[in-house]
């Protein structure tokens, strides 16, 4: 029996995806989840043999919960489920060492056959997204720069990223300006949504 979580914040497709899931006479759905914080602590208390994650989840993102469950040495496979078919984030989850990465559009019977080739240790990766493997693009951020956007990002003035980063406001601006003519950009909304779109932050 594979024994599977399920961790997907949009509750419709949760709960599809499970209800589905438990048609399989050799699959078990052990949780479903809305968020990364209730799936890591599922994760330690059931040990899974297979985890589904979304990439945007509340508290913890998939790729992070992805590279905490390698940090910790568990044994489960990871597949990542999403709507995105950017190189960052594909590149991320390959530094991530998951064992699938699937858009979600993707028909249920290759999901199901993905979660039985994993488990044999095979890597299933979405036929449209093979291509991006090879057009890596380079992150020119710094790993301040990439900071500062992503607290942009969520909405956050130059006071209060200076606040958190413990950073002067001079310093803030300054990050901000390096970024946003590093990514060729006219303003520090368009550095976000371009870096966003790489998945950079």
């Amino acid at each position: 029996m594979i024994r599977v979580v399920i961790a997907e914040d949009q509750q419709m497709l949760r709960g599809a995806l499970s209800a589905l899931l438990k048609f399989e006479a050799d699959i078990e759905v052990l949780a479903e989840v809305s968020d990364g914080k209730k799936a890591w602590e599922v994760i330690q208390s059931k040990r899974p043999d297979v985890c589904l994650l979304d990439i945007e989840m509340p508290f913890i993102n998939g790729l992070e919960l992805a590279e905490k469950i390698r940090n910790a040495k568990y044994p489960c496979k990871v597949i990542i489920v999403t709507t995105f078919a950017r190189p960052g984030y594909l590149q991320k989850a390959m530094d991530a060492k998951v064992d699938g990465y699937l858009l979600k559009d993707e028909p249920i019977d290759y999901l199901i056959e993905s979660i039985r080739k994993v488990i044999k240790g095979e890597q299933v990766i979405s036929m449209d997204l093979a291509a991006t493997l090879f057009m890596k693009e380079d992150n020119p951020l710094s790993e301040r720069e990439t900071e500062v956007l992503r607290l942009a990002k969520d909405g956050l003035t130059t006071s209060q990223i200076s606040n958190v980063l413990f950073l002067t406001k001079g310093t803030v601006r300054n990050y901000l300006s390096s970024a946003i003519q590093k990514l060729e950009s006219e303003s520090r909304q368009q550095a976000v949504n371009i870096a966003s779109d790489k998945g950079w932050i």
